[in-house]
């Protein structure tokens, strides 16, 4: 029996996130980008959007030709990096141990088990929605690109599976350009020995493809076959948690902002409880009114997960930093040096 992998992704993932944080765009088309002015290109595109042609790569200008509706949207790496983080939260309550991909998207192994695989897939759907409101589209193959590529090729969100020796019927009629590693140039080359699709690129056979291409021959003939075992690299639990806020005014004052870092605290409290983590080192980011921003970090004495704690270390980092008499536009809390509950001794010694 092969090995079951699952790949779990937000189709346009940047998108998703604009839509969830404002319902009052919810209804219409998105694309995210840079400047049309500026021959900025596309980068995430939500459904309604890709339905009319828009791609990412494509510039902005054409792809609001294809899409007037849509809402244009300036891509924002930092909120979009943030919510990826929620989304490893969420998925960690479905499934501990995962490979991060891209922003939205990971890996799972799950031993042999197709059953456990529709389980934890469900699951993950179902936490996504109800903790992001977004939808999530999976994949479970036998291989890493199997599941990625059968992922991408859903129309619509939701769970499919390739059975144990359907890879290659799937992968048949797909073009040769889909296979990883096939660039324009390589297809060209494919295309002159008369190799279009992927059934075509696997009668090669092995030989051949190993003379055209060396040893990345190789790799495209076990890929055309259905054949993967490039292993998933799961990690138990993520590198680092952040949560943030916009404040809705500029001239807030300290109490105000004690206020908002006590929110900001309890969320992260709630995150490290929810997957039985403590943090070791905490950082501050404050944005001010001119679009300045300053950061301050510490470790902490001892690995820490109370609110309380969280909160006692990032108001001393905000009382040395000049909020207060400044105008303070934002306020951004990151644990990092995360540890397990009972990793927890060990990581004291490193501070003795």
């Amino acid at each position: 029996m092969p090995r079951t992998v699952l790949f779990a992704e937000v189709a346009g993932f940047y998108a998703a996130v604009e839509r969830a944080e404002n319902p009052a765009i919810a209804s219409r088309p998105i694309i995210v980008g840079g400047d049309p002015r500026k021959r900025g290109q596309v980068h995430a595109a939500s459904s309604e959007a890709r339905n009319q042609g828009v791609e990412p790569g494509m510039s902005m200008l054409e792809a609001l030709q294809r899409c007037p509706s849509a809402k244009a949207l300036r891509t924002d790496m930092r909120r979009y990096r943030e919510a990826s983080r929620r989304l490893h939260v969420a998925l960690r309550s479905a499934h501990p141990d995962f490979e991060p991909f891209e922003l939205g998207a990971v890996f799972a192994e799950l031993g042999r088990s197709r059953p456990e695989a529709l389980r934890v897939a469900e699951a993950m759907r179902e936490v996504v929605r109800g903790d992001l409101s977004m939808e999530l589209r999976v994949g479970i193959a036998s291989g890493k690109f199997l599941a990625r590529l059968l992922a991408a090729e859903m129309r619509e969100e939701g769970v499919r599976e390739i059975a144990p020796g359907e890879e290659r019927a799937f992968l048949a009629a797909l073009p040769a350009s889909r296979i990883d590693g096939v660039g324009p140039k390589t297809e060209a080359r494919l295309a002159d020995v008369g190799a279009h699709d992927i059934a075509e690129v696997a009668a090669l056979g092995r030989a051949r493809l190993e003379e055209m291409f060396g040893s990345h021959g190789l790799r495209i003939h076990a890929l055309a076959s259905g054949s993967d075992d490039e292993r998933v690299r799961a990690r138990s639990h993520p590198k680092s948690l952040s949560r943030s806020t916009t404040l809705g005014e500029l001239d807030v004052d300290v109490d105000q902002l004690s206020q908002s870092l006590g929110e900001l605290t309890q969320r992260l409290a709630k995150d490290l409880g929810g997957q039985g983590l403590s943090a070791t080192k905490l950082a501050l980011r404050v944005r001010f009114g001119d679009q300045r921003v300053v950061t301050r970090s510490r470790r902490l004495a001892q690995p820490c997960a109370r609110a309380s704690e969280l909160l006692e270390a990032a108001s001393l980092l905000l009382s040395r930093t000049p909020a207060g008499p400044q105008r303070v536009r934002g306020l951004g809390v990151q644990l990092s040096g995360l540890v397990q509950a009972g990793e927890e001794d060990a990581q004291l010694d490193l501070f003795d």
